[in-house]
């Protein structure tokens, strides 16, 4: 993967809603016996993103987006 971490707060307000939407959109992300509203789920991960408890990961070779924990192995091949 060559990809490039995001800062959040470099999009614009459309532009960051329109990533997080479509990461809580994909096929595979509801799990669970409840349904979460999707609201709340792009609410969720952009406290995520302010808290630093996540990050936006933009990959060069697909030209894509997705949102990884800050934890996540990926992020330090990134350095």
């Amino acid at each position: 993967m060559k990809a490039i971490k995001i800062p959040y707060d470099q999009l614009s307000p459309e532009a960051l809603h329109g990533v997080i939407e479509e990461f809580v959109t994909r096929d595979g992300t509801d799990y669970g016996e409840v349904e979460v509203p999707l609201g709340t789920k792009i609410a969720q991960v952009l406290a995520h993103l302010r808290s630093g408890k996540a990050v936006i990961v933009f990959d060069q070779e697909t030209e894509t987006c997705t949102v990884l924990r800050n934890d996540d192995p990926l992020l330090k091949a990134l350095g």
